[in-house]
């Protein structure tokens, strides 16, 4: 774990992009490095493509984006798999239960294990690496 705190961006799983402006958030995974993702969601912020729900939030809203440090928050370390789809769901879920996401609301579904999990937490972010 040291070594993934030294080199986070270098890591991947479950991560966090924050809007500077107004403190919205995205969640979303990765099986390839961090800081490659974040490169993809700046990309499409400068060019003004309609792939990152981050980047389109930016530009809609006429926010900056801001840099990596600020803006991309690392919130679980994990491979590919069906336990990162997990994780991903559930903290989507979760920045949903407390109105400030940006992802698409419409794939959230209701799911007991999450509400149980997000009541029950009295800590309302996530368990953040950075």
């Amino acid at each position: 774990m040291q070594d993934q705190k030294a080199n986070k961006y270098d890591g991947n799983g479950i991560y966090q992009l924050v809007c500077p402006a107004c403190n919205k958030k995205y969640n979303g995974q990765t099986g390839r490095p961090f800081r490659l993702r974040f490169r993809e969601h700046y990309n499409d912020y400068k060019h003004a493509n309609n792939r990152s729900k981050f980047a389109q939030h930016v530009i809609d809203e006429g926010h900056s984006f801001g840099p990596m440090n600020d803006v991309m928050k690392i919130v679980h370390f994990a491979e590919k798999g069906r336990m990162l789809d997990t994780l991903e769901r559930f903290y989507i879920y979760r920045v949903t239960k407390y109105g400030n996401q940006i992802n698409d609301k419409l794939t959230i579904q209701s799911n007991p294990i999450f509400e149980a999990l997000v009541q029950n937490n009295p800590y309302k972010g996530p368990p953040l690496y950075t």
